[in-house]
């Protein structure tokens, strides 16, 4: 039987994204392998978490796709994007908290990417007036980044109805982020 790869970092990308701390052991006993197996296609934990931070950009990419970044009032996208991005939101909240993956040269341009498109969201929302202009772009993206991390473990957790998620998360976010009249 060949191995399927994609249906190996499917079941890392679940088991870590319940248990972050889980060893190559464990990942080949959820993806149905042995240890051998598994180490013949990723040298190590640091090989698999690499290969799982290139599918989560793939899927965010889609997912920024799918939500139509510029169509439409900048709060409406946002609550498009998080709902778009909600079946990653887990392996997000895994790669977030990876600090591997945030360290030196070996940071992965995705990520760049990534914030590029969200923060140009943020800025054509503080252009048309619907968000705050003294936070910056850079600052609201990464706002987002967390509250959906967060939303994530508490999902996970079972403390947040998964169907809450994209509320929490975007009215959260659009109630700080709201440009408000001065009295």
């Amino acid at each position: 039987m060949a191995l399927d790869r994609d249906q190996v970092l499917h079941s890392a990308a679940a088991l870590l994204t319940r248990k972050s701390t889980a060893t190559m052991d464990e990942v080949a006993k959820a993806a149905g392998i042995s240890r051998a197996t598994l180490h013949r296609h990723f040298a190590g934990r640091d090989a698999l978490v690499r290969a799982l931070e290139a599918r989560g950009i793939e899927e965010c990419e889609a997912a920024l796709d799918r939500a139509r970044l510029d169509e439409g009032p900048a709060s409406e996208a946002v609550r498009r994007l998080v709902r778009e991005i909600q079946p990653a939101a887990g392996l997000l909240a895994f790669l977030y908290g990876e600090s591997q993956l945030w360290e030196g040269d070996r940071q992965n341009g995705g990520w760049l990417r990534l914030d590029t498109r969200i923060g140009a969201l943020f800025q054509r929302g503080q252009q048309t007036g619907e968000f705050r202009i003294d936070l910056t772009p850079v600052w609201l993206t990464e706002a987002l980044y967390g509250l959906i991390a967060s939303c994530a473990w508490a999902t996970l957790d079972g403390r947040v109805a998964s169907r809450d998620f994209p509320t929490m998360v975007a009215e959260l976010l659009l109630g700080g982020a709201a440009r408000r009249e001065e009295s």
